[in-house]
């Protein structure tokens, strides 16, 4: 299998996922960076895979339905471009003759879902879409703090071997505002060195893996003493209540500069 992470727009990574002749992609907000990728590959698409409904993760569906006639699988709960198959947490999708299991992340908007598949190549494999971020997570556009944070906690719960493919490269600006708010966290402070480097060369700083994040991520952190303490500092979030701790955080994040 390889997996590659197709940019577009400023900071999009469309994932395209090929097995010799076979492709899926997931969340294609543009259509021609995939065909590019397909062309190159020598490879057919056989299906599409939508974490939700934003145009950047939509955007390109049907013309590569109609370029190759891939099967789309979208959240059931959210509108995306038509006909598609409708899935929610639970279900398991077959694709490149691999199941991959549905699972629902309301948050960042009411109907995300992630795709999770136990054994790519001998590691497991997460396409979370703007739920999980490298070091961060989603804007709260339709959901609740207390939704999102269930929402990582479930993909938080996944072996820490598995490759996380988030759908935006924000991974330096969400671990400098990680580094705000645990400045003591060594593992954080290698890890935002070891992505400068990255990036320094242009290459990506994903896939990250869940070990890495549950290490490094204030938002499946925000039970940890520390970012407590860093969420009562901020607007005296109470330390008794989880939702308020995520939710101090969460708005941090959206304030900081």
């Amino acid at each position: 299998m390889k997996l590659l992470p197709l940019p577009a727009f400023q900071d999009n990574y469309l994932w395209l996922l090929q097995d010799g002749q076979r492709a899926l992609v997931v969340d294609p907000g543009d259509a021609e960076p995939v065909l590019a990728g397909l062309r190159q590959a020598a490879a057919r698409l056989e299906a599409i895979l939508v974490t939700h409904h934003h145009g950047d993760h939509t955007g390109g569906v049907q013309a590569l339905r109609a370029a190759t006639g891939a099967v789309v699988y979208g959240p059931a709960r959210e509108s995306i471009p038509s006909p598609f198959e409708p899935v929610a947490g639970g279900d398991t999708v077959t694709a490149l003759g691999l199941p991959w299991q549905v699972i629902d992340v309301p948050g960042h908007t009411a109907g995300h879902v992630a795709y999770y598949s136990p054994d790519v190549d001998g590691t497991p494999l997460l396409f979370c879409g703007d739920t999980l971020f490298s070091g961060g997570c989603g804007r709260l556009f339709e959901g609740t703090p207390a939704q999102m944070l269930a929402s990582l906690d479930r993909l938080a719960a996944l072996p820490d071997a598995t490759r996380v493919c988030c759908a935006h490269e924000y991974t330096l600006s969400n671990l400098r505002f990680a580094r705000a708010v645990e400045p003591g966290n060594e593992n954080l402070i290698h890890y935002l060195s070891h992505c400068e480097a990255l990036r320094s060369r242009h290459q990506p700083t994903l896939p990250s893996t869940m070990g890495q994040e549950r290490q490094i991520n204030p938002f499946l952190r925000t039970r940890e003493p520390e970012v407590v303490r860093a969420a009562q500092a901020f607007n005296s979030a109470d330390p008794g209540d989880e939702a308020a701790v995520f939710a101090a955080i969460r708005l941090w994040k959206n304030e900081f500069k």
